[in-house]
């Protein structure tokens, strides 16, 4: 599934759940979603349960990410199995939570009441979205991640020289206080990995010049809502803007697609 299937099927139990969070969990270590040919990520139903797990911890024990990690190491060790609807079980209860061993069948025993759990919590309204790869909500920002250069550095696995490349190049660019987003370690790694293709950072000032085009005519659209004076209207001026930046995503992977599908003479 992808990342915003997964936002979807959270977000009843933890509404402030966002897609930079589960990117920063990715990042930290914690979950290890699959990514397709062309670089999307495609969790598994167990992805999405390993986030529940690391959710639940933070939110009802107040369980620090090191602890957190700790534990999911044991379980991939195989010292300890998940034990999700366990661990779920005694948060509401107000136990701890922790690995628990299975039974002997390998699978743990169902226990609490879901439906107790979302009570209360309207589903967010599924934004548009036509059949392809992005989804709108894969374009809601976190602005409360910021990470110092060491953090970038380290989470992206590049040194200094290729950092300063990307920001010279603006396809980086920190903010007014020096910090970067979630959003910078996905670009630099991506870099990285092109990279090796023997694409340096100015090659891949086309890809930053195309993506300025296609959000000023995002911007352009959208500007009318946000001046609105109605209520909710900068609310709905994000929510177009994200569902237009999908479109126009999908719009330029199945271009993109097509066009070297007819480079290669297909």
């Amino acid at each position: 599934m992808s990342i915003g299937s997964v936002l979807d099927l959270l977000r009843p139990d933890f509404p402030d759940v966002t897609i930079s969070k589960i990117r920063f969990l990715e990042a930290e270590g914690l979950i290890r979603p699959e990514r397709t040919p062309s670089g999307y990520r495609r969790f598994s139903v167990a992805d999405c349960e390993r986030l529940r797990f690391v959710l639940t911890a933070q939110r009802d024990q107040y369980l620090p990410l090191k602890v957190i990690k700790e534990q999911l190491e044991a379980i991939d060790s195989g010292a300890a199995t998940l034990g999700f609807r366990e661990a779920r079980a005694r948060a509401v209860g107000g136990g701890g939570v922790e690995p628990v061993r299975s039974d002997d069948s390998g699978h743990p025993a169902e226990s609490g009441d879901r439906s107790a759990r979302v009570a209360g919590h309207a589903p967010p309204r599924r934004l548009g979205v036509v059949p392809g790869e992005i989804s709108p909500d894969e374009l809601r920002f976190d602005h409360e991640i910021r990470l110092t250069r060491a953090d970038l550095l380290q989470q992206a696995a590049i040194d200094e020289k290729f950092l300063n490349d990307l920001i010279r190049a603006n396809l980086i660019v920190p903010g007014a206080a020096g910090f970067f987003d979630s959003e910078a370690v996905t670009l630099a790694r991506t870099a990285k990995a092109m990279a090796e293709f023997g694409l340096e950072a100015r090659h891949l000032r086309a890809f930053k010049l195309a993506a300025d085009r296609e959000a000023a005519l995002v911007a352009q659209i959208v500007a009318p809502i946000a001046k609105s004076r109605d209520a909710g209207a900068r609310a709905r001026a994000e929510e177009t803007a994200r569902e237009l930046a999908a479109l126009s995503l999908t719009l330029h992977t199945c271009l993109v697609k097509a066009s070297v599908r007819n480079s290669l003479g297909g």
